[in-house]
């Protein structure tokens, strides 16, 4: 009787401690557009106070447009004028003139996109002594 008893109670034990086999998997969702939409003008403003930095660097300058030019986007006159004075406080001709080509190149086949920055940073570039791709013959290689 002892035996039969302890043979239950131990077999009742085991079904406790026995996992049954079940789905646990738990299920995840990302939801990436959750966080605060940025408007165009923060958006600016960021990147103008970035290239404003008195302490910017060549690495710094050259890892912000990097990451300015990536996005999907041609920047804006302010923001070139930003870095543009970055590149001058920096004495980095060629990094002003990589600027413009790059953002040339941004610009795609929207013809009036350059023209239209060139224009709007002519000013700029007259005070700062930058001579654009164009000026320089280097647009035609």
């Amino acid at each position: 009787m002892f035996r039969a008893a302890v043979r239950l109670s131990v077999s009742g034990v085991r079904s406790l401690t026995r996992t049954q086999p079940r789905c646990q998997a738990v299920l995840t969702s990302r939801c990436y557009s959750h966080g605060k939409q940025e408007t165009d003008e923060e958006f600016d403003a960021h990147w103008v106070t970035y290239f404003n930095k008195p302490d910017i660097d060549a690495w710094e300058l050259r890892k912000g447009m990097n990451t300015l030019i990536g996005y999907d986007l041609v920047p804006e006159p302010k923001i070139l004028e930003a870095a543009l004075r970055a590149c001058r406080r920096l004495n980095d001709l060629a990094s002003a003139i990589r600027i413009l080509e790059a953002v040339k190149d941004k610009s795609g086949p929207h013809k009036e996109i350059y023209p239209y920055l060139i224009q709007e940073l002519k000013p700029t570039l007259d005070e700062l002594g930058i001579s654009t791709p164009e000026e320089l013959g280097i647009d035609k290689v």
